[in-house]
Formats: structure tokens, sequence, C-alpha cells
């Protein structure tokens, strides 16, 4: 039994990509340094952490499935950091209205500074919540996640989210302490019908048909980034800090347990996002993200 499972060992050692080893000794190294240099400011931390998580998450999409993010094209992987900053900088804009979350120490830095380290920080958001959704995608309980309610990309639904986005967008600039939480929904509903109208990837290309995998992939592969961002916050400096009108309590790190429900629309936000950019550049390989098969 012990030789069976050295063998396992040293086989899945084999398939375990370089990168993956990489991202594992980044996520040991700067998850010691930003918790054990407590009071100290480990801005220069956030980064390497985070770029350890994509990178090993990668690799277990690798080992599991043969294929990656970074596999598939280590440009477009390059990409997703890109995108991601200006991305997380429009939710950022966003809360300049809401004030739901705010950065303890950023008083120490000057703008220029902390907008320097705050935008190499957020490029990590997309290629860690597109490649956890990889990795939940490539387990056997996705794939027998059931039929769903069928959601058309008709005219009338199309019409009907485009509108609903602008009334919750606009219900939450005028009144954040009530409407706060659109943040998280009104984006995905202004352009998952713009996708579909230019012909983009949309999850309706899914979700007209019943299936659902894509979006509990999505949904999933969030919680668990989310659960490593609240952790990984928490004993670190500068940290993020949540101020919530209403649905503040019962905290699971700094996040109110309510919050994480908040991560759920993101992820589809995310995905609508990238791909609206995606054909904005030209990208073409609608299928660069997989999270399941159109049939």
């Amino acid at each position: 039994m012990f030789r069976v499972y050295v063998v396992k060992l040293i086989s899945m050692k084999r398939k375990f990509p370089l990168h993956g080893w990489l991202g594992l000794g980044l996520i040991a190294i700067f998850w010691a340094l930003n918790w054990s240099l407590g009071g100290l400011r480990t801005h220069w931390g956030f980064f390497p952490l985070w770029l350890g998580y994509c990178l090993a998450v990668d690799a277990l999409v690798v080992l599991r499935t043969g294929t990656s993010l970074l596999r598939r094209g280590w440009r477009r992987y390059c990409g997703l950091f890109l995108a991601s900053a200006p991305v997380w900088w429009l939710f950022e804009v966003l809360n300049g209205r809401l004030q739901n979350w705010q950065y303890q120490g950023a008083e120490f830095f000057t703008p220029f500074q902390f907008g320097l380290w705050a935008t190499l920080n957020f490029t990590t958001v997309i290629p860690a919540v597109f490649g956890a959704a990889e990795l939940v995608s490539s387990f056997d309980f996705i794939k027998r996640v059931g039929r769903g309610p069928v959601i058309q990309g008709d005219k009338a639904t199309t019409i009907g989210f485009f509108i609903a986005g602008w009334v919750m967008l606009a219900l939450m600039l005028i009144w954040p302490h009530i409407f706060f939480p659109f943040i998280w929904l009104s984006i995905y509903f202004i352009l998952e019908p713009i996708n579909i109208w230019l012909g983009n990837r949309s999850l309706v290309d899914w979700t007209q048909k019943g299936d659902w995998r894509p979006v509990v992939a999505l949904w999933l592969g969030v919680l668990l980034t989310a659960f490593f961002w609240e952790l990984w916050n928490y004993y670190s400096y500068p940290k993020w800090v949540y101020h919530l009108s209403w649905g503040g309590c019962c905290k699971v790190f700094e996040m109110p347990l309510l919050g994480y429900g908040g991560y759920l629309p993101f992820s589809l936000e995310l995905y609508a996002i990238y791909h609206m950019l995606a054909r904005l550049f030209g990208q073409k390989d609608t299928d660069y993200l997989q999270l399941g098969s159109v049939t």
C-alpha cells in the first residue's frame, strides 16, 4: 500500500506543471510574510501571493484536464491580468458613491502610490476567478448538474435585461444606502444583452438550453476565490474593511455573511465584461474560457 502511494505521488509530481510548483512556493512565502509582519505595510506581498494562487489553480486544472488558460495561450493569459485592473477600477469608481468598502492603511500612501500599487494588485482578479471556475468545472459533480430554468436570448428578454440593468444602476446611484447590492447585478444585466446583440459569447449560449453548469462553475469558482481573498486579507496590512448600511452582521473574516452572496453575480459580471473586451480587442477565440461545451 505504501509503495502504491509513493508511486502515485511520483506520478503526480511528474504531471503537475512547473508553474504550479512556482505558484505554491509564492503562496507559502508571501502568505507567511503577509501574516507574520503584522502591523507593517505588506502591500508589496499581495500581488505575488495572488499570482501564486492563479498559477497554482491553473496547474491543478492542467493536472485534471490536460489543458488550462495558461496552456491554451500565454499571451491570452497575460491579457486576463491586463484586463483585470481597469475592470476592478470600475467597481472602485462605483464604490466612491457607495462607500461599501475602504482600505485601512491607504493614508500612508500618496494618491499616486496607492493607485500604482492598487492597479498592480487588481490585475489578479479575473485570472483568479476564471481559473478557479475552470477548476470547479472539471469535477464530475458539475457535469451532473441537472437542467435549470430556460433563459432565452430573444428580443423581449434582452431588452428586459437591458432596461432592468439601467434601472438598478440608477437606483443604486440615487439611493446607495438602500440599493448598494445592485453594484453586483446592474453591470451584468446591461452587458449581457449587448454581448448577445453583438454575437459575443454570453451565458445565454447555455441557459437557452437549460444548461446552468457554466453558471454554477462561475459561482463556485468565485466563492472559492472569495474565501482566500477574505482569509488572506484578514491579517494583512493595508487591508479592506466593509461598511454596509444593512446586512452587515455575522462576519466571516471582514466580510458579512450575506456579502458573500454578492460574489455570485459578480462572477457573471466578470464573464460579461471579459467577453465584451475580447471582442473590442479583436479576439475571435470565443472558447478560450472553457466551462462546458455548447451543443
